[in-house]
């Protein structure tokens, strides 16, 4: 892996699969697992013949929500389980997008679902700091099948997010890497 140099026609890759890393992101961004044999830690969820690393092997996803503490590896799987089944991938940040940027999303989504039939994975970051009309927003796009949800959040989900949300989305604990994961990760 390059982690400086861009591909060779010097400029962005469109296709997720592509090895090309972005020479003016953060290291620790370029650094980021790209695929699920790369992905260190979080056994219990994607070790060998756990349900999400079956879910993501046969290509068969449905929304989820990863609730754990910060730098556990939320968005990374998040990135690695669009990688691995090929569809489209969009981050929303809760902080900073709201219900406008939700359906541009879902507009892109539905486009690109007639175009080629490729999926398009919705990365809610904090989703815990979208109020109640924002996450309702979200129900009827789970429920087409235009857009499928990951959710991140470092607080309790049974109380930050609404039911509906929550009776909707596979719920996914993520806990602290160990040392032996961070050694594991510098060793790569």
């Amino acid at each position: 892996m390059d982690l400086f140099n861009e591909d060779a026609d010097g400029g962005l890759s469109q296709n997720p699969k592509s090895d090309f890393i972005n020479p003016h992101e953060p290291l620790a961004t370029r650094m980021r697992p790209r695929s699920l044999g790369e992905f260190v830690g979080q056994n219990h969820i994607v070790g060998e013949g756990k349900m999400l690393r079956r879910m993501i092997e046969s290509g068969v996803i449905g929304s989820m929500i990863f609730y754990g503490p910060p730098s556990s590896g939320k968005t990374t799987l998040a990135h690695v389980i669009s990688r691995e089944i090929n569809a489209q991938f969009t981050i929303l940040n809760a902080v900073l997008d709201g219900i406008k940027d939700l359906r541009q999303v879902v507009d892109k989504a539905e486009k690109i679902q007639q175009m080629n039939g490729r999926k398009t994975i919705l990365f809610v970051d904090e989703i815990h700091r979208w109020n109640k009309a924002q996450q309702d927003a979200l129900l009827p796009h789970l429920e087409s099948g235009v857009i499928t949800l990951i959710g991140a959040t470092t607080e309790n989900p049974f109380y930050s997010l609404v039911s509906p949300l929550l009776s909707r989305c596979q719920l996914f604990e993520l806990y602290d890497l160990t040392v032996e994961h961070v050694l594991t990760r510098i060793d790569r």
